[in-house]
């Protein structure tokens, strides 16, 4: 079904979608409810699965699409979780709060000690036995502690005798840049956190002194209840339309989250009577920061087999975060346009589509082939199988970062990349 709609979009050209928005049924929501929305999923905080916002979002949207008119499932399953009462590294006087890379193997009260020593990703290792490495990231958009970088140095350090690893992630905002991470097992056997740039100097002072120094993660940590919400119209058809998105993550994911909840929200008020010839499996899942660790319990109960898949539209991080100038020392100036460092990948057959319905939009008017590579959840779902897809992802400059707040985002900025959604949607498959 895709190919063939393809080939008549491929025909029609631009007045196919003036057809399209004609055809569409009910008017999409404005900005206002974009606004609301976005509002409410920013002021529900901290987005960690299984914690408290994470659940409270989970249940307001579940009320939005029983109010919408699905029958709602949900999927339970149990995430890492790591409650801390200090995180910090003491050097003499000075203290220097850091983040536990989850899962935590955490110090105790009294922490480890020892003498901070560089190391290189890449680079030969010095002597580590007893030692703290200090792993000074190259600048970059940090999203995950599993990349080659981040992972074989740790390892590297931790099996060449290192007691413990701080990682140093240099990045646009010079902030303490939270890593995604595996949910089943920790990535080394020793305790490993996350210091920001900005606070890393009186530390980095100290490298190859003989002074030690006592680096502390303690708290209270296991496994607890999180839930992916799957939201269904069955109408008893042989093809479904799947739109997902996660809700999960460790800051309250202002930008990197909000956006894309706001588009999944928006197309599912305007989806079940615009597409009534299909099955329709609306999807938002938790455990994203435990490298799609929902992601990969949906796909195995909730989604249906790729074979009666006419589309799977899946809306990632940074869907529309506000752009910001890098003006040096760590200072961001905040711009009226949409951060581009974001991707569009679709499947072979509806590149055409995909570049007339997101032309003009930063980032997104170039969408690549899904065989060249995604991340995210996208991945999951590309593995798993599906082969008529559209998925959105990427990372803006405040990605994992606390101060991701309602400063990343504005309903303007995610209005267009919605209304593009809904065109590709309508084209492809109504």
């Amino acid at each position: 079904m895709v190919l063939e709609l393809s080939r008549r979009n491929a025909m029609a050209g631009a007045v196919g979608l003036v057809a399209g928005v004609r055809g569409k049924g009910k008017a999409m929501p404005g900005r206002d409810r974009i606004s609301a929305d976005l509002d409410r999923y920013i002021a529900f905080g901290n987005k960690a699965s299984g914690g408290a916002g994470d659940t409270a979002t989970g249940e307001w949207l579940e009320a939005e699409l029983r109010r919408a008119g699905a029958e709602t499932v949900r999927q339970s399953f149990d995430t890492p979780f790591f409650s801390p009462k200090r995180a910090e590294v003491i050097a003499g006087e000075a203290r220097v709060p850091v983040l536990p890379l989850a899962i935590v193997v955490p110090t105790g009260p009294t922490g480890v000690r020892g003498r901070l020593v560089r190391v290189e990703p890449g680079m030969p290792l010095p002597t580590m036995q007893g030692a703290i490495a200090w792993i000074e990231l190259p600048y970059a958009r940090w999203s995950s502690a599993l990349v080659k970088p981040i992972a074989e140095t740790v390892r590297a350090a931790t099996a060449a005798g290192a007691i413990a690893a701080l990682l140093i992630t240099n990045g646009p905002t010079g902030k303490a840049i939270a890593l995604n991470a595996d949910g089943r097992t920790p990535l080394v056997d020793r305790p490993v956190a996350i210091l920001a740039p900005e606070k890393a100097d009186p530390l980095r002072a100290l490298l190859g002194a003989p002074i030690e120094v006592t680096l502390v993660l303690d708290g209270e940590g296991g496994r607890r209840p999180a839930f992916n919400l799957a939201a269904r119209w069955d109408r008893r058809k042989g093809s479904h339309v799947v739109v997902s998105t996660p809700r999960s993550g460790w800051t309250a994911c202002a930008g990197e989250r909000g956006p894309g909840i706001a588009t999944w929200l928006s197309l599912a008020r305007w989806a079940p009577a615009a597409l009534a010839e299909h099955n329709l499996l609306f999807l938002c899942n938790s455990g994203h920061e435990y490298e799609n660790l929902g992601s990969e319990h949906a796909l195995q109960a909730l989604a249906p087999p790729p074979e009666e898949t006419a589309l799977w539209l899946h809306l990632g991080a940074n869907l529309a975060a506000r752009d910001w100038h890098e003006a040096g020392a760590g200072k961001l100036l905040p711009l009226p346009s949409a951060d581009p460092q974001r991707f569009l990948v679709v499947s072979p057959a509806l590149l055409p589509l995909a570049r007339r319905c997101f032309q003009g939009l930063a980032g997104l008017e170039a969408p690549y082939p899904g065989q060249t590579g995604s991340a995210g959840e996208l991945s999951t779902i590309l593995a798993a199988g599906y082969q008529h897809i559209v998925g959105i992802f990427g990372a803006h400059r405040f990605h994992h970062v606390a101060e991701d707040d309602s400063r990343c985002v504005e309903a303007r900025l995610v209005a267009p990349v919605r209304d593009a959604c809904q065109q590709i949607l309508w084209q492809a498959v109504a």
